[in-house]
């Protein structure tokens, strides 16, 4: 516990968005940063409580509470802290192979659970997360972690988003020789696709698929299993097969497609204007349009951001 009296001396302090007017006409990330002082006293409000739920991901009451990779939050807390940024990535690390996504887009169930919340406000986890992955690539902390060993083992990975890309990184780090294929031009699926860019830079995926090469991984992008390689042929290749596809799949709205013109799925929505984005290509234009978004996740919250960036006049947003 970096500092006993944190919890009491601190208030809590979110990375601040960016100003409305200027972030809804661009696809740059929402959030500023904040300086290594106030992280610091964020961190301190951490209690390294006896029993830390923010990292146990139990289930209660048929809901789970507390981190689903179970990252050792109060160890990190305590580095972040005492200013040992290399400490508290090694802790990091530990339980979490790709912070810098979770760090912008995991919807802190931590900080649902942190027991300072009770009687208050819960610790900032979630930017304290992002904190440390970004200063140890500032600081040149993230090399390439190459395995001193290799298995001689072949895995094929089918699918380069969130769970192919998390199970190609652990096969690698164990040694073995890891393919990941992906039908798309660009590896991170949903990462990639499916969450637009003010809310995870594509930048900050490339940047870790850039890594995962170095330290030995080896990726066959625009290749889609079952049509440009069989699912047999990759059985000769290599001694496991790991499927990784996603559910690419849209849940239909009976009669919606019949009867409403204009109707789009919201990932193939977001996907569309992702890959416009990153092509340099005109954006689709909604200007004069009134959106009607079904549904009010995160998706649907997406969805909502994105039509206002491309200019439509007026959203209904249902839930």
């Amino acid at each position: 516990m970096g500092k006993s009296t944190g919890f009491l001396q601190y208030g809590r302090a979110e990375n601040p968005h960016r100003p409305v007017q200027a972030r809804i006409k661009d696809f740059e990330e929402l959030y500023e940063t904040q300086s290594e002082t106030t992280r610091k006293e964020q961190a301190a409000r951490c209690m390294n409580c006896g029993v830390p739920f923010c990292q146990s991901a139990i289930e209660l009451k048929g809901m789970v509470t507390g981190c689903p990779l179970h990252n050792l939050i109060p160890e990190w807390n305590d580095e972040i802290y005492q200013g040992n940024i290399a400490y508290a990535l090694n802790r990091l690390l530990k339980t979490n192979p790709f912070p810098e996504f979770t760090g912008r887009v995991c919807p802190a169930l931590c900080e649902k659970a942190c027991i300072n919340g009770l009687d208050g406000e819960p610790v900032c986890v979630h930017d304290n997360e992002k904190f440390i992955i970004e200063s140890a690539f500032e600081q040149g902390l993230m090399k390439p972690r190459k395995p001193a060993v290799r298995s001689g083992k072949r895995v094929a990975v089918i699918g380069a988003g969130p769970s192919g890309l998390a199970l190609a990184d652990a096969l690698n780090q164990r040694g073995h020789l890891v393919c990941v294929l992906e039908r798309e031009e660009e590896a991170g699926g949903l990462l990639m696709y499916g969450i637009p860019n003010m809310k995870l830079d594509k930048r900050v995926i490339q940047r870790r698929v850039e890594l995962m090469k170095e330290e030995g991984v080896t990726f066959e992008m625009n290749t889609s299993v079952g049509r440009d390689v069989s699912f047999d042929q990759l059985k000769e290749r290599y001694d496991a097969i790991a499927v990784c596809a996603g559910a690419k799949k849209p849940r239909p709205v009976a009669g919606f497609e019949d009867d409403i013109h204009g109707v789009a799925y919201a990932v193939d929505f977001l996907s569309a204007t992702t890959r416009r984005l990153q092509a340099g290509a005109p954006l689709p234009d909604l200007r004069e349009c009134h959106v009607v978004i079904v549904g009010g996740g995160d998706t649907g919250n997406d969805c909502c951001a994105t039509a206002i960036r491309l200019g439509c006049t007026k959203i209904t947003q249902l839930e």
